[in-house]
């Protein structure tokens, strides 16, 4: 929402683009996921967040990587994916590897806004299905998820074994 008095703009909410994210911005994407990727919220998540995820996709697959920036630096946001196609298979499949928002930026679009550019990428990709995953009890993601017209959740089981301790 956005008001004009006297041609000041008194904007609730920052002007907020999403553009393919550049080398500069690696730190960034980095250091964001991990706040937002944080073992108490999402161990299954955390436990394959590292800086040579950020690195190794913008190595192999840089187009499929957009950041949400405010500003002209800022990243308040990120999506990370892939392009995955199958030997002997006339399908390819996109993959959103990763999601990730700034606390103080939820709630203002910005997921989405990275998601449908995100998806736009893939059409223009000639992918078939797009692929997300997540925790099955991290409720928000699943509901943006459905929002977006995914279906069909499956749960899936992740088991741990500590070695330290046989």
């Amino acid at each position: 929402m956005s008001t004009t008095n006297n041609n000041i703009n008194t904007s609730l909410e920052p002007d907020i683009k999403i553009r393919t994210a550049t080398i500069d911005d690696l730190p960034a994407i980095f250091h964001l996921g991990e706040k937002v990727f944080t073992p108490k919220d999402v161990s299954n998540l955390y436990r394959t967040w590292d800086e040579y995820e950020v690195t190794g996709l913008f190595n192999s697959e840089p187009e499929y990587m957009l950041v949400a920036v405010v500003g002209k630096t800022k990243v308040v946001g990120f999506a990370l994916g892939s392009v995955i196609e199958k030997k002997r298979s006339a399908w390819t499949y996109g993959y959103l590897l990763w999601l990730g928002v700034d606390a103080a930026y939820k709630r203002m679009g910005v997921a989405g806004m990275l998601f449908d550019r995100f998806r736009s990428l893939m059409e223009k990709a000639d992918v078939r299905i797009l692929m997300i995953d997540t925790q099955a009890d991290n409720v928000a993601a699943l509901r943006f998820f459905e929002s977006k017209g995914f279906t069909n959740p499956i749960d899936h089981i992740y088991m741990t074994l500590n070695l330290e301790n046989q």
